[in-house]
């Protein structure tokens, strides 16, 4: 079952308007030309933008731990899905991550079913995510929603409605969020929310906003019945049978593939280089003497300071389309630097409220087992290591996960006292700074120009290890700030 490489079950006869069975086999007797079918081929080749099809794990040539991965997936999911595929580099990580995705959407929990999904879809238009958009739709309908709802967020019932404001400041500009805001949600008369439910909620907004970083920052490519992911166009080689394509058996991928195995150049490689020796030094600096609490403090200013100028040239604002951004309000409302234009918002001092000594037994107490799943997934990023780096072996990478950890927290006003900032621009370059800050704060600008642009000699399971570090450390800073208004307001 999940060797099985063709469009999805959700891809039948009847959404391509004829009768009778695709033919599903390698070898069939009757080609769809022969039997008058027009059957949908994928436009792109693989699951990702920027990473070369033949450089992906190829569903038959996985391990067991791979194979029984994907076999969860396809049963829970129906579908072997692009994010599936991608993050399968590290399956370590996708267990937990399909775990607790399943948990949220499909487990017993405060909301039902087809909320889960609406806010789901609330939480992806955001970043105009079309690909968790248009999955989430068709979920929401398998599941009973109501198909008025989807023409616009003023159709759905005024609860969720209401839980819009906080969609888009835990998007945008989460260290906005005070104990009035989840008041206002938790005492509407008709229309409120109970803390069980506001925390379901918040979950779900935090894992979609998240999840929308990972598409966007791997560049993942539309689902075969979805739009802009499928042509009726056959491909322009001889002899070559459509049915064959349908399935999987790309032989076109010879002519368009990218090349891979080039010879590294001595600047990236140099680069790789350079990378270790810092790491290096600061280890030695580390041993020899420790800055004090007041330098410390000042290196974290700084630095967040210095995050409000790290932009891309090829930071444009873009409107989003009619079809995604129905479903939320205030379109205009973005990422804004929160020390830009005199605007002074205090730092949020990880010693004072934390993920581990508060927003987890709080998560815990009212949605059990979801604090327990959130902290196996958070703790499997960040620990995460292969003790390698690039075409080295051996390494401790430990310095590095945790610079980038930090510096995305540092991004938004999160500061851990017993680290110090200044390491940060030492380990991570200007390009790579671009990419992480586009990233986790405006997804949908992301490029491949700047995918391809930082650590250009490492592997593509890298670059994918760094988004999975972006997307949980962008979750717990969401979090953080969620959970402590929620606190001080229970308080």
């Amino acid at each position: 079952m999940a060797t099985w490489q063709g469009p999805p079950p959700s891809i039948s006869c009847e959404l391509l308007g004829v009768e009778g069975e695709i033919c599903s086999t390698p070898g069939a007797q009757l080609c769809s030309h022969e039997l008058g079918i027009r059957i949908p081929r994928p436009l792109g080749h693989g699951p990702s933008r920027f990473i070369p099809e033949k450089e992906t794990i190829q569903v038959g040539n996985e391990d067991a731990m791979m194979h029984a991965l994907f076999a969860d997936s396809f049963t829970t999911l129906g579908r072997l899905d692009n994010v599936t595929l991608v993050m399968v580099f590290h399956p370590q990580y996708l267990e937990s991550f399909l775990k607790t995705q399943h948990y949220l959407l499909q487990m017993d929990g405060p909301l039902p079913l087809h909320y889960r999904h609406y806010i789901g879809i609330m939480a992806a238009a955001r970043h105009q995510c079309s690909y968790l958009v248009n999955l989430h739709v068709n979920d929401f309908l398998h599941v009973g929603g109501d198909p008025k709802w989807l023409n616009g967020l003023e159709n759905a019932p005024q609860k969720l409605q209401n839980l819009g404001e906080l969609n888009k400041m835990l998007a945008h500009r989460p260290w906005l969020i005070t104990k009035e805001h989840i008041e206002q949600l938790l005492k509407t008369e008709e229309n409120s929310w109970s803390l069980a439910e506001l925390i379901h909620a918040v979950v779900l907004l935090t894992h979609y906003h998240s999840l929308a970083s990972f598409t966007f920052g791997c560049g993942i490519s539309p689902e075969i019945d979805c739009e802009g992911g499928h042509t009726f166009r056959p491909p322009s080689v001889s002899n070559y049978c459509i049915c064959d394509i349908t399935n999987g058996y790309h032989g076109v991928d010879e002519i368009h593939a990218s090349p891979t195995g080039s010879v590294p150049s001595t600047e990236s490689v140099c680069e790789v280089e350079a990378l270790m020796e810092k790491m290096k030094q600061l280890q030695e600096c580390r041993d020899e003497e420790e800055a004090s609490q007041e330098e410390m403090a000042t290196r974290f200013e700084r630095e967040k300071r210095e995050s409000m100028f790290v932009c891309s040239s090829e930071d444009e604002e873009s409107a989003p389309t009619r079809d995604v951004s129905r479903h939320f309000e205030d379109t205009s409302y973005g990422y804004k630097d929160f020390s830009r234009h005199g605007m002074h918002v205090p730092t949020f001092r990880v010693q004072d409220y934390s993920w581990e000594d508060h927003g987890y037994s709080l998560v815990n107490r009212l949605y059990p087992d979801v604090g327990q799943l959130l902290d196996e997934k958070f703790h499997i990023a960040y620990n995460l290591t292969y003790n390698t780096m690039a075409m080295h072996k051996d390494v401790d990478t430990s310095m590095l996960r945790r610079a980038i950890w930090n510096y995305i927290h540092c991004m938004f006003g999160i500061r851990y006292d017993d680290y110090d900032y200044g390491e940060i621009n030492q380990l991570l370059d200007r390009s790579f700074k671009v990419y992480i800050k586009t990233v986790v704060c405006t997804p949908e600008k992301t490029t491949k120009r700047m995918y391809d642009s930082f650590w250009r000699q490492f592997e593509h399971s890298e670059k994918v290890h760094v988004n999975l570090l972006l997307v949980e450390a962008r979750m717990q800073a969401e979090l953080l700030y969620a959970l402590r208004a929620i606190t001080r307001y229970m308080t």
